[in-house]
């Protein structure tokens, strides 16, 4: 069962009318931090073309291509400067950050925002005549957010073109929503205020639940849950959000020295760390390829199970153990029963969506020792009941 804070349920409520009373009244939390620490001083725009966003961009765009950071704000506030110090910071550091909301925009905001703002940098970095024509590093896309804005994060994890997560101060409300951490394959980092945060039960729970094998960082700093965001430059999340997109989305491996090992950067600080099968490999590819497992390879055995059924669709879940002797990788052969198609999988990849199925391993759960297990699972529409998994290892 999971723990729940009531209060904390009905923050996501809460923050959104002080969002608003705080706009009206004039205050615009991102005028203490005009440029950033950052060697390219940065601030922010809006486009006709991505209406209720704020943009926070270098002044001056580095040759190097920019990757992006797509972010909800704290509450699902509109305004896109609720967190102004921090993505301004973000931007200086050769990044492309845009918040939800236009800037000093009132109301509250929801995840398909997220999803516009990615199509968005997709089609700028296309467009003959755009200030950003290949001037985007769309193969590296990081999607994250604060509190209510964290629950925006999670809806849209599981966009192919997102290369990471990032989950501050947040976590998911009701073990309904479970099934979003079950179809995470990218790697995730987890950024709290400690045990005086509302948001540290929701977060720890979602923790203990994240798919085996799952590259995952989980830190807390004693500040609470209004982090340290409106400081100059973002504070020390600011800083560090900064070191976790460097590694992630511009394979700085000095940077990711901060969340690996038992003696990493943060391990020394003052944040309390946890970590889970992180290594300084870089950014994983975009598109982890599949090991595919030759004829007459090692032993290893698929148990389907039916999680969840309604009507007209089900959730499934498929434990993959490896025999006697290690695997490098593995393939599951899924027969589903007529009507049954798979319209979203989780930690494998997959070939076809109905019928008879072939599902691999992702790049970080093809190694299992003997006797180790591993899990994917996957939600369809028809009926769940009658399929049969067989399982082939290398």
């Amino acid at each position: 069962m999971r723990r729940r804070s009531k209060i904390y349920a009905g923050l996501a409520a809460a923050l959104v009318p002080l969002a608003s009373v705080v706009v009206a009244l004039g205050a615009t939390p991102a005028g203490a931090a005009i440029g950033g620490s950052g060697p390219y001083p940065a601030d922010y725009e809006t486009s006709s073309s991505l209406p209720n966003h704020t943009i926070f961009r270098p002044q001056t765009l580095p040759s190097e291509r920019l990757p992006v950071l797509v972010w909800g704000n704290g509450g699902c506030s509109a305004n896109g400067l609720s967190q102004g110090n921090f993505l301004r910071e973000i931007a200086s550091h050769g990044f492309l950050a845009i918040a939800n909301g236009a800037p000093n925009g009132s109301g509250s905001t929801n995840s398909q925002m997220l999803t516009q703002s990615i199509d968005w940098v997709v089609a700028e970095n296309s467009r003959p005549g755009s200030r950003y024509y290949n001037r985007i590093d769309t193969t590296k896309i990081a999607v994250a957010g604060f509190s209510c804005g964290g629950l925006e994060a999670y809806a849209v994890s599981n966009d192919p073109r997102v290369t990471t997560t990032g989950i501050f101060s947040s976590g998911l409300l009701n073990d309904a929503d479970d099934y979003q951490l079950r179809r995470l394959t990218k790697p995730i980092a987890y950024f709290v205020g400690g045990p005086s945060d509302i948001a540290y039960p929701n977060a720890m729970d979602d923790w203990g639940k994240l798919p085996a094998g799952l590259p995952a960082f989980m830190g807390n700093l004693n500040v609470g849950h209004g982090g340290t965001y409106d400081q100059p430059n973002g504070g020390e999340f600011g800083r560090v959000a900064v070191l976790y997109l460097k590694w992630r989305l511009k394979g700085d491996v000095g940077a990711g020295a901060n969340f690996v090992g038992p003696d990493c950067g943060l391990c020394r600080s003052q944040w309390s760390v946890q970590q889970k099968n992180l290594t300084l490999d870089g950014p994983p590819p975009t598109t982890p390829p599949p090991t595919t497992p030759p004829p007459g390879g090692a032993s290893c055995t698929a148990v389907y199970a039916v999680q969840d059924q309604w009507n007209g669709g089900f959730v499934a879940n498929v434990t993959v153990t490896a025999g006697s002797t290690a695997l490098t990788g593995w393939r599951v052969t899924l027969t589903l029963p007529g009507g049954a198609a798979i319209s979203s999988l989780w930690n494998g990849v997959p070939s076809g969506t109905s019928g008879t199925v072939t599902v691999a391993n992702q790049s970080y759960n093809g190694r299992l020792s003997a006797g180790q297990s591993t899990t994917f699972g996957f939600q369809g529409t028809g009926t769940g009941g009658g399929a049969t998994a067989t399982c082939a290892g290398s």
